[in-house]
């Protein structure tokens, strides 16, 4: 095979690595989004529950619940998958997880990324991995 269609060939090959690894780390994303989720339902202080009820997780594409993130709603990228709490009657999140002057923090937002975000970013490094051997033609 002369260079030039080897060239032609790994060009081919190098173009379909975006994708495939889009395609193939999605499901990598939601599952580390959904097992941070998880981990926050477990450690978020509850009172009425609507502030353990309001943790969602926003699929890639997706967007967030009105006042989860900023103020507003916020679409996900085809390779983010966003972990959000509060909705439009729910909006003391930072309140719980940080404090005020009349109550103690009571952190369950960044314990959770701490304690399930190891994982999450382990298993996405593994997808992109697996991704790309795929999309060369190699073995995953």
């Amino acid at each position: 095979m002369s260079l030039s269609k080897q060239s032609q060939k790994l060009s081919k090959r190098l173009a379909a690595i975006p994708e495939a690894v889009l395609e193939g780390v999605r499901p990598a994303l939601i599952k580390g989004a959904e097992e941070i989720a998880a981990t926050m339902e477990l450690l978020v202080p509850v009172d009425d529950g609507d502030l353990k009820a309001s943790i969602t997780v926003t699929k890639p594409g997706q967007t967030t619940p009105a006042y989860a993130e900023g103020g507003g709603k916020r679409t996900a990228g085809p390779n983010q998958a966003l972990v959000t709490v509060g909705n439009e009657n729910v909006r003391h999140g930072h309140l719980q997880e940080f404090g005020t002057v009349k109550q103690e923090a009571q952190p369950f937002l960044r314990p959770a990324e701490r304690l399930a975000g190891p994982k999450a970013k382990r298993r996405i490094i593994r997808a992109i991995g697996q991704s790309i051997k795929r999309a060369a033609g190699g073995k995953a």
